[in-house]
């Protein structure tokens, strides 16, 4: 079987990722772990396993892998980070889209409705009268005439291995980051980003989504989002 420093090393070299010894000794002596198996397998075994778990726990917490402490001083005027830098989001907002944008497109998937497009597709009932049923879908395909792409910028909270927690922003459109495609707790490698005012400035040039998902984190996310959206649209009404 491939050595822990020979998984971490490929680990290292593939992702950029810097394992802690604590966590890679767990898994390789884990049941869970193959066993007769070349060590660049292994190696994309953690990995998935790397992508799926909490990195406060699964990642070196040295100072060059992790955030600067003043990471969100708002009073910093700017910082360059040095990278590679792995995060893992544990919230992500549209703030290019409406609320109540946003509201209605989870109101249409509970309904069982889905966007083609620019056109409301929905499931007709064995015997629903046509032309109810013709009216209701005009009515919806006006709806989404006047809605939202959906499509950004965004609004991040990452956080490092250490624990820090720093607010990103999207500052030009970067592949693989959307409400429908990044979960909750997927990883993300940052490299050289600017900070302004506390916020990290994130472009396609200083980021790369690593992918992955914390189940856990992500379901009581997605449950929770439509109560956190309305609650925004009443404070604000209010």
């Amino acid at each position: 079987m491939a050595s822990s420093d020979q998984i971490a090393a490929l680990i290292l070299s593939t992702k950029s990722l810097s394992v802690s010894p604590t966590w890679l000794n767990a898994f390789l002596s884990s049941g869970t772990a193959p066993r007769n198996v070349p060590a660049s397998a292994l190696a994309k075994t953690a990995t998935f396993r790397l992508l799926t778990s909490d990195i406060r726990e699964s990642l070196s917490k040295h100072r060059s892998c992790v955030l600067p402490t003043n990471v969100t001083d708002p009073n910093a005027q700017e910082l360059r980070l040095h990278g590679p830098i792995p995060v893992q989001v544990l919230d992500i907002e549209d703030i290019g889209t409406s609320l109540w944008s946003q509201i209605e497109a989870i109101e249409r998937v509970e309904r069982g409705e889905a966007i083609r497009g620019r056109e409301i597709v929905r499931t007709i009932a064995v015997g629903e009268d046509p032309e109810v049923s013709e009216n209701n879908r005009s009515n919806n395909n006006n709806a989404a005439a006047s809605g939202n792409s959906g499509s950004g910028p965004h609004r991040l909270m990452i956080q490092d291995a250490a624990g820090t927690v720093a607010t990103g922003i999207e500052m030009q459109r970067i592949e693989g980051i959307a409400l429908e495609r990044l979960a909750i707790g997927a990883k993300l490698l940052l490299r050289n980003p600017t900070v302004a005012r506390g916020m990290v400035l994130l472009t396609p040039e200083s980021v790369t989504v690593l992918g992955g998902k914390i189940e856990a984190l992500d379901k009581s996310w997605r449950e929770g989002r439509k109560a956190r959206l309305l609650e925004k649209t009443s404070s604000l009404e209010g």
